[in-house]
C-alpha cells in the first residue's frame, strides 16, 4: 500500500480475497486470484477471487434455496433489514469512499457523494417495500371475486460496471430484496472491492444467508461465469449496466429461458445550448454533467451543440471554467478530476480528439495526457475543449468516456433536434433554454429516457432511470424500479 489514503481504510477485512456466498466468505473453486489496481498510481490494492461457473452455480444454489423462505418474509422484516443496511452504509461512508477512490480513482468528495447516492436507493426501497400493494378489482363478473397480486420474480442476476461501483449495484440489489427476490451479483473486475464491502455490510445488517451472493471474476472468466446464469432457468431476471454489445448478447442468450431483463446500456448524450439560455447557467450545467467522474459516466454529455449567436460567448466562458479544474489523485483532497480507469481509456480519448482535429477542429484547452509526479500511472487526461468540430467524427458515434467537450455550432432548433436524435442511442439528453414554449417542444422531441433542462444533474432515487432505442429498457429508481423485479398474478375466485 503506497499512499496515505490507503492506510485510512480501517476495514481490513474488505481487502480479503474471497467471494460472498450463502453467508460465508469463500475462495474461488480454482483458488485463482486477480489483482485490483489503483488507476491513480498503478499500485496493486488487493487481490480478489477469479471465479468460474463452479462458483456462480454455487452462488445460484444458495440464492435459489434462500428464495423459498425470503419470498415469504413479511415486508416489514424486509424493510427493517434494508433500513439497517442503509444505516451501516452511511455509518461507514469514509471507509467506503476511500476504498472507492483507491480502486476506481474517483476524487474523495465525489466518492462520498456516491456513497450517499447509493445509500438513498437502499432507504427508498426499504420504504417502497411497505407500499407494494395488490388490487381488488371492481365486481364486474357478479359471482366471482377478482384480485391482482404482486409477487417477486425469483432469483436475480446483477452484473455491474466499474464507473459507479457502489451506486449502480445498490440500486439493483435494494429493489430486488425489497420485492422478495434473492440475488447473485458479479461486479466489475476493475472495481470489486466496494461491492464486496457492501455485501459485508448487508451480512452485518442481518440479511439472511443466501439472499445476497457476490462473486468476482476476471475479464477472461466472466463470460463463462455469466453463461451459467444465462443457461439456468432458476435465474428469472438479469439486470445489467454496461455496453450495448454485451446487452444484446445477454438478451440473445437469455431468450431460451425467457428471462426478464433490465438493460441500461450505452449512450451518446447531446447537450444543447439555445440562444435563449443564460450562458452562466448553461456552462454550470455542462460542467455538472460532463466532468462528473472525469466524464466516465453513461449519461454525461458527449456532444455539445451551441446556437451560433451565443457560440463564441459560451465557448469563452466554458474554457475559463475548464482551465480552472484541478486534476489529481484522491490523495489530493482538492482534486476535481481523477484518473481514467486504465491505459485503454486514454487511447480512446486520444483517438476521438485526433478524429476531430483531422476534420478541422481546434483545441482551445487541454488535448493531452498529463505527466509528472502526481500523475505517475499515466491515466490522467487534461480537461479538454474542442471547437469547430465537424460532423462525422468519432464523437458523433461513440461514447468518449473522458473529460473532453467537443462543441458543434447550429442554426435552427429543428436541425439540432434531428442531430441530437441521429444516433442509435437514447439514454439521456440535456438542453438549456429560458423559452417555455421551446422547452416543451424540445423535451417532447428528444428520443431519450432522461432529459435534463437547465441542469446537468438528473439522477434521483425517486425518478425512473433508463433509456430507449439501443440504450436498453427497464427502469431503475422510483416505484417502477421496484415493479421491474415483480410478477403480476391475477386471481379469479368463484363466490358461490
Amino acid at each position: 500500500m503506497s499512499s496515505s489514503i490507503e492506510l485510512c481504510v480501517s476495514q481490513s477485512s474488505w481487502l480479503s480475497p474471497l467471494n460472498y456466498i450463502d453467508g460465508n466468505w469463500l475462495p474461488a473453486a480454482s483458488a485463482d486470484y486477480i489483482e485490483v489496481f489503483n488507476p491513480a498510481t498503478g499500485a496493486v490494492v488487493a487481490v480478489v477471487p477469479d471465479s468460474s461457473d463452479d462458483d456462480s452455480l454455487l452462488a445460484l444454489d444458495a440464492a435459489y434455496a434462500a428464495f423459498q423462505d425470503w419470498r415469504k418474509t413479511d415486508v416489514r422484516t424486509r424493510s427493517n433489514l434494508l433500513r439497517e443496511w442503509h444505516r451501516l452504509i452511511v455509518e461507514n461512508t469514509e471507509d467506503l469512499a476511500m476504498l472507492m477512490s483507491l480502486e476506481q480513482g474517483k476524487p474523495l468528495a465525489e466518492a462520498r457523494g456516491e456513497v450517499a447516492y447509493g445509500a438513498s436507493y437502499v432507504l427508498w426501497y426499504a420504504e417502497e417495500a411497505l407500499r407494494l400493494n395488490g388490487t381488488i378489482l371492481p365486481n364486474l363478473l357478479g359471482d366471482r371475486q377478482q384480485q391482482v397480486r404482486i409477487e417477486p420474480v425469483g432469483v436475480v442476476a446483477c452484473i455491474t460496471p466499474w464507473n459507479f461501483p457502489l451506486a449502480i449495484i445498490a440500486r439493483k440489489i435494494a429493489p430486488a430484496l425489497a420485492a422478495g427476490c434473492t440475488v447473485v451479483a458479479k461486479p466489475s473486475e476493475e472495481t470489486p472491492l466496494t461491492a464486496l464491502a457492501l455485501a459485508d455490510l448487508a451480512h452485518r445488517a442481518g440479511i439472511p444467508k443466501g439472499v445476497l451472493n457476490m462473486v468476482v471474476a476476471s475479464r477472461e472468466n466472466t463470460p463463462v461465469l455469466v453463461k451459467a446464469w444465462l443457461d439456468d432457468p432458476r435465474v428469472r431476471k438479469i439486470s445489467f449496466t454496461g455496453s450495448t454489445a454485451v446487452g444484446k448478447y445477454l438478451a440473445k442468450e437469455s431468450a431460451q429461458t425467457l428471462k426478464r431483463l433490465s438493460l441500461e446500456l450505452g449512450g451518446n448524450a447531446p447537450f444543447i445550448v439555445f440562444d435563449s439560455a443564460q450562458i452562466d447557467v448553461a456552462v454550470s450545467a455542462l460542467l455538472q454533467g460532463k466532468f462528473r467522474n472525469g466524464g466516465q459516466t453513461c449519461i454525461c454529455p458527449n456532444r455539445v451543440f451551441v446556437q451560433e449567436s451565443v457560440y463564441e460567448a459560451f465557448c469563452s466562458a466554458l474554457v475559463a471554467k475548464v482551465e480552472s479544474l484541478k486534476c489529481g489523485p484522491a490523495t489530493q483532497l482538492d482534486a476535481e478530476i481523477g484518473p481514467m480507469i486504465n491505459a485503454k481509456a486514454i487511447q480512446k480519448i486520444d483517438s476521438h480528439i485526433d478524429s476531430a482535429k483531422t476534420g478541422g477542429a481546434r483545441v482551445l484547452c487541454g488535448g493531452f495526457p498529463l505527466s509528472g509526479a502526481d500523475f505517475e500511472s499515466g491515466h490522467f487526461y487534461c480537461p479538454t475543449v474542442l471547437v469547430d468540430v465537424p460532423k462525422g467524427t468519432l464523437f458523433c458515434h461513440e461514447e468518449t468516456f473522458g473529460p473532453v467537450v467537443p462543441v458543434f455550432k447550429f442554426k435552427h432548433e429543428e436541425d439540432v433536434v434531428a442531430e441530437a436524435n441521429s444516433t442509435p442511442y437514447g439514454l439521456a439528453a440535456y438542453f438549456c433554454s429560458e423559452d417555455y414554449r421551446q422547452i416543451e417542444r424540445v423535451a417532447a422531441s428528444l428520443d431519450v429516457g432522461v432529459v435534463g433542462i437547465n441542469t446537468g444533474i438528473v439522477a434521483s432515487e425517486a425518478a425512473p432511470f433508463g433509456g430507449v432505442k439501443e440504450s436498453g429498457y427497464g427502469r431503475e429508481g422510483s416505484k417502477q424500479g421496484l415493479l421491474d423485479y415483480c410478477d403480476t398474478k391475477y386471481l379469479c375466485q368463484s363466490m358461490t
